[in-house]
């Protein structure tokens, strides 16, 4: 990984997209600090879509996409894209399941929920789980005591004993029944949206992240970028970011933007 302030400056000429994941990589110990907002406002105003993707639920995304400076939100690890019209005031919600599958994928983790529950102790379902649609979050870190290697191991194992995806973020892992990632919904959005195919304008696009469920991103776009605490994680992924910032999750995140603006 290079660090991001060698950059190139023939090459941030050329950026019209910043992908971000949000939990330690927009975020700093939790929280939205205001100078991620405001560097999301810095990138927006220059003339760069902004777009979140994250595993976090569609309640949250539905705020995000309305009240964020931002072009659109995939959220649940791929599950949906959603983008709010402001001049419409209307909402656009794409999933990648219909609503009579997601019910029946619901019924199903149900099921897998109870079995990583009882043999792994210490997790729990995550405090947003009320607010999603397609998967099922099991906090391994965020409102319990951080579980170890090995039983994060555990719960992504049952998960795919079940048949599920299983994806491990820097504070929960999260499964899902379906053949699709952060990757594919983001090229479904870029499709139907903005009427591109990623393929052939990845090079115009910066993705930014902090954990192994962004391996799809890092993997495929040239100008992945992880924020420095992505270092924690080196040895999990096989796909690491092009570039690295100096500066952890959300300060991270604002260095990129001084960097790719200046």
């Amino acid at each position: 990984m290079k660090p991001f302030q060698e950059f190139p400056a023939h090459l941030k000429k050329e950026i019209r997209f910043v992908l971000a994941d949000i939990d330690d990589t927009l975020t700093l110990e939790g929280l939205l600090p205001s100078a991620s907002l405001a560097a999301m406002e810095r990138l927006r105003d220059a003339g760069m879509a902004v777009i979140p993707v994250t595993g976090r639920p569609a309640g949250w995304c539905d705020h995000i996409a309305r009240m964020w400076p931002v072009a659109a939100v995939v959220g649940e690890n791929g599950a949906f894209y959603f983008r709010y019209d402001r001049r419409l005031r209307k909402m656009q919600r794409s999933y990648f399941k219909t609503a009579a599958e997601r019910e029946a994928d619901r019924r199903r983790l149900a099921e897998v929920r109870a079995e990583i529950l009882a043999a792994v102790p210490g997790c729990a379902v995550s405090a947003d789980q009320a607010f999603r649609e397609a998967d099922l979050a099991i906090d391994v870190c965020e409102d319990v005591a951080p579980l170890p290697p090995e039983a994060v191991a555990r719960i992504v194992e049952l998960f795919e004993q079940a048949g599920a995806r299983a994806k491990v973020s820097s504070i929960h892992v999260n499964g899902w029944f379906g053949a699709y990632d952060k990757l594919a919904m983001t090229r479904r959005l870029f499709r139907e949206v903005f009427t591109e195919e990623l393929e052939a304008i990845r090079d115009r696009v910066i993705f930014i992240g902090d954990s192994p469920n962004d391996q799809p991103m890092f993997a495929f776009f040239p100008h992945a970028v992880g924020v420095a605490n992505v270092r924690q994680f080196a040895d999990r992924m096989s796909a690491p970011p092009a570039w690295v910032t100096q500066r952890p999750a959300g300060i991270g995140f604002v260095e990129m933007t001084a960097t790719l603006l200046f």
